[in-house]
């Protein structure tokens, strides 16, 4: 079975921030205190929908020395999708003004405003066969309990697509049935906390490497055990299991100066 490897290093400060290639998307939830730091680095910048009112608003906050104006010139999204029902009129227009590509998907109701950016970004010219982007998602967790379970989703539905959800607090991402999977640790910037959750169907046998209670062909289901509040031991984390998992581990609390020294 093939090895797949997964690293938070797009976390770690200017400078030290690895070349793997990323977009960043920007959904209606507050938005963490590395946004600034993921956007410098981002091959491409989406938001969906009110996550533009997020950046318009919050990013001029993580500045308070500067002026909110050329703030908002700097952190400029190059495209907004969504059904338009959450941005503001006037930050509609302030970004329009600056060339922003405003993709008005009102008439999908099937799908969320996180489905229309990642397919946006899938079928982007930056989305080469040879480097595929990894999307990052921002403000996906926290909020209205529907819209956190519709984000969760997205990552059963792109399987094959690697998108990670982030907060202040914590990361999610997938990791599909059909690998094995080695997870690197970066301990100034993530752990001790973590689970392993079995939310897309039981999981009869799951085996792991480096945490503080691994887990040995152990069944796991909703109604049973489930790998919550575990602890991340080391600097690499395996985990092999016949069914997709949701693997999340907490993000450290930065020093803010440090995380947005990001040009």
């Amino acid at each position: 079975m093939e090895v797949m490897s997964h690293s938070s290093s797009f976390l770690l400060p200017a400078g030290e921030t690895s070349a793997k290639r990323y977009a960043l998307i920007v959904l209606n939830q507050n938005i963490p205190c590395f946004t600034p730091l993921l956007w410098e680095h981002a091959k491409l910048r989406l938001c969906a929908d009110g996550g533009a009112n997020r950046i318009y608003d919050e990013l001029p906050l993580f500045f308070p020395r500067e002026d909110a104006l050329l703030i908002r010139n700097r952190y400029k999204p190059d495209v907004i999708k969504g059904d338009m029902d959450s941005i503001r009129p006037d930050v509609l227009h302030f970004y329009l003004s600056l060339g922003t590509k405003v993709i008005d998907e009102s008439h999908d109701q099937d799908t969320t405003d996180l489905d229309k950016c990642i397919l946006f970004i899938r079928d982007s010219p930056l989305n080469q066969e040879s480097s595929k982007l990894q999307i990052l998602a921002t403000g996906a967790l926290g909020g209205r309990f529907d819209h956190e379970a519709g984000n969760l989703n997205v990552l059963y539905r792109y399987p094959d697509t690697r998108i990670t959800l982030l907060s202040d607090d914590c990361l999610i991402q997938l990791l599909p049935k059909t690998h094995r999977h080695e997870i690197h640790i970066q301990p100034s910037l993530l752990g001790p906390h973590c689970g392993l959750i079995p939310i897309g169907a039981p999981s009869a046998k799951t085996t792991t490497t480096g945490l503080q209670w691994d887990l040995t062909d152990t069944e796991m289901r909703f109604g049973g055990l489930v790998s919550t509040s575990n602890l991340v031991k080391g600097e690499k984390i395996t985990v092999k299991s016949d069914s997709d998992l949701l693997w999340t581990i907490s993000i450290k609390k930065q020093d803010s100066n440090k995380t947005l020294r990001s040009g």
